[in-house]
Parts: structure tokens; sequence; C-alpha cells
């Protein structure tokens, strides 16, 4: 059972890893951040919070792979 329990709590570090580096996790550290900092607007919405994320990276478009 301890093999099983530790197992599943490995492939959850690995996930959140992943999700880390491939920028998944990005639009919940943008409501950690908005909330952190006391913002008196509210938080953008998933849809346009990424689609400014994009904007930004169009303009910007420095220090990107592809």
């Amino acid at each position: 059972m301890h093999v099983v329990r530790r197992a599943v709590i490995g492939l959850g570090s690995v996930g959140r890893y992943l999700k880390g580096v491939l920028g998944e996790d990005a639009y919940e550290k943008y409501l950690d951040h908005h909330q952190a900092t006391g913002c008196a607007a509210p938080p953008l919405t998933v849809k346009e919070f990424w689609r400014d994320k994009m904007d930004r990276q169009d303009a910007n478009p420095e220090g990107r792979c592809c």
C-alpha cells in the first residue's frame, strides 16, 4: 500500500513540474499574484488571460524558441 501511495505522490509531483515547465500553471500563478497584491480590479478570465499573454508574446517575440 505504501508503494502505491508513494507512486501516486511521485506522479503528482511530476505532473506539477511539467505544468510549470510548459507554462500551463501561468493562470494559477496570475491569480495568486493578483490576490496577493490586492488589485482592486477583478482578475481576468482564463480566456482573457491567455489572449493577453499571447498578444504580449506576439508583440515581443524575444526569447521564444519557435
